[in-house]
């Protein structure tokens, strides 16, 4: 009988999967405008099938969420 190696334990994340780090907004409300209005065309050029990179949808849709939960906390932290 072939005898096995013993397994190794991974201690850190696997490749390609980092974190994204947060930057700072000033102006959340215009951000949030300007991530809506790409969110838009992106739908269209996907609707037309001219959009190539369909992830990028998906990131504009977290960025959004990440904007509207910093308005949020800034109302929080201001009530």
């Amino acid at each position: 009988m072939a005898e096995r190696k013993p397994r190794q334990l991974r201690t850190s994340r696997p490749a390609g999967r980092t974190r994204k780090v947060a930057e700072p907004v000033a102006n959340p409300e215009a951000r949030l405008l300007e991530l809506s209005e790409e969110l838009f065309k992106l739908r269209f050029a996907f609707a037309t099938r001219q959009l190539t990179n369909t992830a990028r949808i998906r990131t504009v849709r977290r960025d959004i969420a990440r904007m509207r939960t910093l308005q949020r906390q800034r109302e929080l932290s201001n009530a």
